[in-house]
């Protein structure tokens, strides 16, 4: 596996399955063109090994140009296609053979079509290294190709993300792991804490519990922490994108995690949309929201029993516990008709053996 910039990539060609294709598609050209002296265009900048790597298969007179071309930002096509370095003026007349690294949805090639249909060359063919079937339109003959693959994205021997990648050997495949993120909630004393420890080992997610990311970053004096800090001393509210850009660097800390938890946020509708917004900018969004449900003098009785071994005092108290209580579903049920709407919401029965409890929550998310 590599990294890339913010994205890993997995092995999917090597050196000889691209030396295979390449040879390929040189000789079915000189079986064309070895009588005549074709001139082979290469379009930048993803071609250019490809480029090189023909004329060294190719044993025959040739001659080489290039045109540059651009589409692509990031993983995915603008859908417009810029003339960077237009057509060479030395192909009047002769033959001309394009040279794509790669052929997905034919944007580009509809613009080479129409760049040499218009350069009063004698004939002009279209070879690629790599062709995507699947999402090709169809509209243009592909005379040569090396390899059909799937619609995967693909970086290294001259494709690229975001200008990196290039010069790699071999061909990566974008590792699109399915991921899964979660909304826990539950009531104090339902057992948020055993319970996202078991989803964390088992799925390989990362557990993102707001109160510990808070302390974190005050303990540690980041500039999240000071900001975050500078408000609780002044008794306000931590706004909510204060929040959103810890939960933020908590996820790019974790890009390996098959999905995260997200414990103790949102606590609101708002809290809720902008965490929805902020996943949306990472290709991620929330699979499924799960409320560990539990009957309140079942929970209230764990809680007493847990401040006594503990100490802590908020547990010692049940008029406390049960303001505690109040407050979750005060806050809880606007959230619930939040995801329910979007048919996320689960609910768990989060009273008896720990062991039952995970086999529950296992079934829903197994179920996604």
């Amino acid at each position: 596996m590599i990294k890339l910039h913010d994205k890993y990539f997995k092995p999917f060609l090597s050196k000889q399955e691209i030396e295979t294709a390449v040879k390929k598609v040189a000789h079915a050209v000189a079986a064309d063109y070895k009588d005549q002296v074709p001139i082979f265009v290469g379009v930048l900048n993803g071609s250019f090994m490809f480029v090189s790597d023909v004329l060294k298969h190719y044993e025959h007179p040739c001659e080489v140009s290039f045109v540059k071309l651009s589409s692509y930002s990031g993983l995915t096509s603008t859908g417009i296609v810029e003339t960077l370095l237009d057509v060479p003026e030395n192909i009047e007349g002769k033959v001309v053979i394009i040279l794509e690294d790669i052929i997905d949805t034919g944007r580009t090639l509809q613009k080479l079509v129409h760049l040499f249909a218009n350069a009063n060359v004698k004939e002009f063919k279209i070879a690629t290294l790599f062709y995507k079937p699947s999402v090709y339109n169809g509209e243009y003959t592909i005379d040569y190709v090396g390899m059909e693959i799937p619609d995967k994205f693909i970086v290294g021997y001259g494709l690229d993300y975001n200008e990196l990648g290039r010069n790699l050997k071999e061909v990566y495949q974008l590792n699109q792991k399915y991921m899964i993120n979660i909304v826990l909630f539950g009531k104090p004393g339902a057992g948020k804490g055993t319970q996202a420890a078991f989803l964390r080992d088992t799925y390989n997610l990362k557990h993102i519990s707001t109160g510990d990311v808070f302390r974190y970053n005050i303990k540690n004096d980041t500039p999240l922490g000071q900001l975050a800090k500078s408000y609780m001393d002044k008794g306000d509210l931590v706004p909510d994108e204060v929040t959103i850009k810890m939960l933020q660097d908590e996820v790019e800390k974790n890009p390996e995690a098959s999905g995260f938890i997200f414990d103790g946020f949102p606590r609101t509708t708002a809290q809720a949309e902008a965490l929805d917004n902020f996943l949306d900018t990472k290709d991620m969004k929330i699979n499924a929201t799960i409320a560990l449900e539990a009957n309140d003098e079942v929970l209230i009785q764990r809680l007493l029993e847990r401040g006594e071994v503990s100490g802590r005092p908020d547990d010692q108290d049940e008029d406390k516990i049960r303001n505690r209580f109040e407050e979750y579903n005060q806050k809880t049920a606007p959230l619930k008709q939040y995801y329910e709407s979007k048919g996320k919401f689960h609910s768990v029965n989060g009273i008896g053996a720990i062991a039952d409890i995970t086999e529950r929550l296992k079934a829903v998310i197994d179920k996604l």
